[in-house]
């Protein structure tokens, strides 16, 4: 099966460098890709914002900013696949810029690796679209909640979760949150939007190891199936 993991920088590297949890993720990834070819999306996580916010600080615009997170993703990369070729795995050396690099290396390798790719889009929307690109047979999105809530689980304790919801009511979900300022967004609309109009099957889960291995294995209840 064709996966693609999407892995937020604060999911991968915890309080940075987290060595033994990026560790962990290797050898649930190697492991895994023993049975299945793999396509990883790293974010930037804390050191991205920082960094963001002090090219910020010296006026530059949001999409230089852009390009200087994209930058640190590729660095987060480069420390995954760095663990991965610890554990053996059949893993590219190359971080690919682009979508069609990405299918050119998954020809060669089980296991590709990459960061960012455009000004504007986050590591959410960059793993939709690189799912619908490759033709992937499932998304997963490793998160900070455990699944997709009918509101914000930080502003209303009582919040429903969803065990299964359609990819257009993923979308009504998000966009409904994005217009709450502070509000606490599982994913953002454009990768919810690319999610619904490529019918990929998308699982949204907390993110850690262990539940990445439980999610490809089918157990789901760590999260929320997001199908069309």
């Amino acid at each position: 099966m064709r996966l693609v993991v999407s892995l937020g920088g604060s999911v991968l590297l915890g309080k940075f460098p987290d060595c033994s949890r990026i560790g962990d993720f290797a050898k649930t990834l190697s492991k895994l890709s023993d049975e299945h070819e793999i396509f990883v999306v790293t974010g930037g996580g804390k050191v991205a914002r920082e960094y963001i916010s002090a090219i910020r600080g010296f006026g530059a615009d949001n999409t230089f900013c852009d390009v200087a997170g994209i930058l640190v993703t590729r660095l987060n990369a480069m420390l995954l696949i760095s663990a991965l070729l610890s554990e053996g795995c059949d893993v590219s050396k190359e971080v690919p810029e682009t979508f069609e690099r990405a299918l050119e290396l998954s020809k060669l390798y089980r296991v590709v690796v990459m960061g960012g790719t455009f000004p504007g889009h986050t590591t959410d929307a960059t793993s939709a679209l690189l799912a619908e690109f490759v033709g992937a047979e499932v998304l997963l999105n490793a998160t900070n909640v455990d699944g997709v809530y009918e509101e914000d689980p930080k502003v209303n304790p009582e919040a429903r979760k969803f065990e299964k919801i359609t990819a257009r009511e993923l979308v009504e979900i998000v966009a409904r949150s994005e217009f709450r300022a502070g509000s606490s967004n599982v994913m953002d609309l454009l990768a919810a939007k690319v999610i619904e109009r490529s019918g990929i099957k998308t699982i949204i889960f907390l993110g850690t190891p262990e539940n990445l291995e439980r999610v490809v294995r089918g157990d789901v209840s760590v999260g929320t199936v997001v199908e069309p």
